[in-house]
């Protein structure tokens, strides 16, 4: 990977952002990336919502009419991307958080809030390159294992909070 290009916006008002969460979720993504190999410049957008708004889309997009924590919009198709006239980037695709599922799963499990939002980031970073775990089997292991990868070059393992 060479340059990445992470666009967050915050669509939602139901949970104040921390401090330092952007730079966590870029890092992310940088791991993830790093982790796959990938290689050229890469951009991809995030955005928080609420539990309303992941709603809709997930109706609109899935055909299931209820909230989820994240939604994962790939642009590209077996390594070939779309590329940002602008930039010069690959562009790798959408990552929609519901930050309001974020708080009740990081509740849920146990954990940190950044910890999920790092989660459900690594994970959203994974479709869009190309992972699934729809299927459940091999496919739901080898994604989870390199999630958990991905998370513990970061220090977001399940017992630890972010660290630098």
């Amino acid at each position: 990977m060479d340059k990445l290009k992470v666009i967050i916006t915050n669509d939602q008002k139901a949970v104040k952002i921390p401090a330092g969460l952007r730079l966590m979720l870029r890092r992310c993504c940088t791991a993830v990336l790093r982790m796959e190999q990938f290689t050229g410049d890469a951009e991809v957008n995030i955005t928080f919502t609420d539990d309303e708004k992941i709603r809709e889309m997930n109706n609109q997009f899935r055909h299931i009419d209820a909230s989820t924590d994240v939604l994962s919009f790939p642009l590209g198709e077996n390594g070939e991307y779309d590329i940002n006239p602008d930039t010069g980037c690959k562009q790798l695709g959408d990552i929609v958080i519901s930050v309001e599922h974020a708080v009740a799963q990081a509740n849920e499990f146990g954990h940190t809030f950044d910890r999920e939002m790092g989660y459900l980031t690594v994970h959203s970073m994974l479709h869009l390159l190309g992972y699934d775990h729809v299927n459940g089997g091999l496919e739901k292991t080898i994604m989870r294992e390199k999630e958990e990868e991905a998370l513990g070059r970061l220090g977001l393992t399940r017992d630890n909070t972010y660290v630098e």
